[in-house]
């Protein structure tokens, strides 16, 4: 039903399929984050940053394309950076190919944490969604983001691919 101000309100079956993917996917979050940090004390964040670089060419990647690939703000990710920094997880480096740039580098000491973390992150993506879909209900569900990340994807402005669109690369740690 349209409004008078073009409004399209959802319908009953419109505004479950909405709530249950706003609660759905922020808990599965929260789950997977307490999963990680109790097993390995790495944020979901922090592992997400960890896969990006480790699927980067010499595990590195420009901070501005880091941030496109994560759905981060550059100041969020410079905060973030600066605190895995610190542990020697990553390391920042200028860009040689661009005075303005900067490169993240994932470092050993992030990389065997990745590497410890991962498989707590892979249980608990087949616990608390794979494995509760069957295999056509996760190819519908790889089909519906796909399109939702090219729909939200400008390519004018510069991004890097998304995981799931074509040529995007994607590794088993994600």
């Amino acid at each position: 039903m349209t409004d008078d101000q073009g409004v399209r309100w959802l319908n009953g079956v419109e505004q479950n399929a909405w709530q249950a993917y706003i609660v759905a996917t922020l808990r599965l979050r929260q789950r997977l984050h307490r999963e990680l940090t109790e097993g390995h004390a790495v944020s979901l964040a922090d592992y997400e940053v960890f896969v990006c670089l480790s699927l980067a060419p010499d595990r590195q990647a420009r901070m501005s394309d880091l941030a496109d690939q994560l759905g981060s703000t550059k100041s969020r990710l410079s905060h973030q950076i600066s605190k895995l920094e610190a542990a020697g997880l990553v390391r920042r480096t200028p860009d040689p190919d661009d005075k303005r740039g900067v490169l993240t580098q994932l470092t050993d000491a992030g990389q065997t944490l990745l590497d410890a973390a991962a498989p707590t992150h892979v249980r608990g993506a087949r616990e608390h969604l794979i494995d509760l879909l069957t295999p056509e209900e996760q190819s519908v569900v790889g089909t519906v983001f796909t399109r939702v990340l090219e729909h939200l994807h400008d390519p004018d402005n510069g991004r890097a691919s998304l995981p799931g669109s074509p040529g995007a690369t994607t590794g088993p740690d994600w």
